[in-house]
């Protein structure tokens, strides 16, 4: 296991990823940070609430991007990603409300 630092909103979180996934995960982390800043437009929210508005703009681009390959594939497997997406994203902002990794 390798560690990554990621700077999300002006803030640092340590992440752990796999070996050979620090690049990847570094990226993410850099598209995350962008989306947040788009999502900055609504001043006065939680930071909580920015993340999950940055989250809802990152799944709005993945949703368009496979509307092609959604009509070919069957719907289960495309409700099964939906929700690992959003199990992933509950998870996140729970370790985010708790501070945990934050620096």
């Amino acid at each position: 296991m390798s560690n990554v630092t990621l700077s999300i909103g002006g803030r640092n979180y340590a992440v752990a990823c796999a070996e050979g996934e620090e690049e990847r995960v570094a990226d993410l982390g850099r598209l995350i940070d962008r989306k947040l800043r788009e999502a900055d437009a609504v001043q006065g929210q939680s930071e909580l609430r920015m993340l999950l508005f940055a989250a809802l703009l990152l799944a709005d681009e993945v949703k368009d991007e496979d509307a092609g390959a959604a009509a070919a594939e069957p719907a289960s497997d495309h409700c099964e990603k939906l929700e690992a997406l959003a199990d992933r994203l509950e998870n996140l902002a729970a370790r985010l409300e708790g501070g945990v990794g934050a620096s």
